[in-house]
């Protein structure tokens, strides 16, 4: 395993707030924010002459050239030759970037019985995969367990190592400090600088919900205003908003699992509380509410759980006018009454104008979504591409 040297280093750092680098920035941090527009358009638009990186990325063909050649100096672009087309004049020179060159390695920590990683190419494809039983596993011992599975996962790449990504349950700090996962028995934990110095390459960490979102943003097919609800063990969701991640006060923006749509008498939820939406809503809870009932019953049931899912999304869609909320969790259990109830109820809840074309969809990345969203936390700190 080999690491990427050359490339600017943010050791410990999440992903930043804005995700796709669209505007010029202020001089004191322009060449690093420029630099990040001109792979961002290579790695989103594909190969490209210089001219059109320019008039994509507002730059000067002056400033794109110097960029160009720095990357193609660190190995990151290449040129691929002249584009064949009529145009009269000399043909435009195509750079691109090398994606299949360096390699990520990517940790899903969201299941309670295994840390599930990979080593990934930087276009998300998974060339490697490993697990490990947690078998009750929590506090340091977590910790070392999940340092291993990453110090394997780097002996198994063939190319330079970007950096490490990991996504985590609980709340998550900028920078990768885990604020709290009770689940893992971690609390004011600095996850990703404590792995930084272990393992000796940039590690990024951010919670679950919010890497899926990150995920299904850059592989998948989601928009710049959309939330993405996953729902599992438990429920979190992830909000983009003009192609920034919502982060909140107390990072812990997204917990709409543990907003209240039942009154006192409901069961009690993990967070000490009652009636929250994920005692109803995760997958346990709707396994546990159509086991054993005909398909008329279960669907009636899905239906009610998806109209206290509409009901907890319509504020939320209706304050950041979203066009569109996914779904991410079992297809079999989400895509169908449940679905089609919550979408009635947030288009009954919110002004027409948001309403009439809002939309309610599963999401297009498989289960490897939270695997995903963790290459793209290293795509974003160390490449600022997303």
């Amino acid at each position: 395993m080999t690491t990427v040297g050359q490339l600017p280093v943010t050791g410990a750092r999440a992903v930043g707030r804005m995700l796709r680098p669209t505007a010029k920035a202020l001089p004191e941090h322009a060449r690093a924010h420029n630099r990040s527009m001109v792979l961002a358009h290579l790695f989103h638009e594909g190969p490209s002459s210089r001219a059109d990186v320019a008039r994509s990325t507002g730059l000067t063909r002056v400033t794109v050239s110097g960029l160009v050649a720095d990357l193609m100096a660190e190995g990151l672009v290449t040129e691929l030759g002249v584009r064949s087309e009529g145009k009269v004049g000399k043909p435009a020179t195509l750079v691109g970037m090398q994606t299949e060159a360096f390699q990520i390695v990517a940790v899903d920590l969201t299941d309670d019985s295994r840390l599930l990683g990979a080593v990934m190419t930087l276009v998300g494809d998974v060339l490697q995969r490993r697990s490990v039983p947690l078998e009750g596993r929590t506090g340091e011992a977590a910790v070392e367990l999940l340092e291993t599975l990453c110090r394997d996962l780097l002996a198994l790449a063939d190319r330079p190592v970007v950096g490490v990504g990991i996504s985590s349950p609980g709340v998550i700090d900028n920078d990768g400090r885990v604020v709290q996962a009770p689940n893992r028995g971690w609390y004011d934990l600095p996850l990703a600088e404590l792995l930084h110095e272990r393992l000796e390459v940039p590690v990024h960490v951010a919670n679950d919900a919010n890497t899926r979102a990150l995920a299904e943003f850059t592989y998948g097919e989601a928009a710049g205003g959309s939330m993405v609800v996953t729902i599992g063990a438990g429920v979190g969701a992830g909000i983009v908003v003009d192609g920034a991640l919502v982060v909140g006060r107390h990072h812990a923006a997204g917990e709409i699992g543990h907003v209240t749509v039942l009154d006192e008498d409901a069961d009690e939820c993990a967070c000490g509380r009652r009636g929250c939406l994920e005692t109803v809503l995760s997958v346990p809870a709707l396994r546990r509410r159509t086991s054993g009932l005909s398909t008329e019953d279960s669907d009636a049931e899905l239906a009610s759980v998806g109209r206290l899912l509409g009901f907890a999304l319509a504020p939320v869609v209706s304050a950041l006018d979203l066009g569109e909320v996914l779904l991410s969790g079992p297809p079999e259990l989400l895509d169908g009454p449940l679905r089609e109830a919550a979408l009635d109820a947030v288009r009954a809840r919110t002004m027409p104008v948001i309403g009439q074309t809002f939309a309610l969809r599963m999401g297009s990345l498989d289960e490897d979504g939270a695997l995903a969203g963790a290459a793209v936390l290293v795509l974003a700190g160390q490449l600022g591409v997303s």
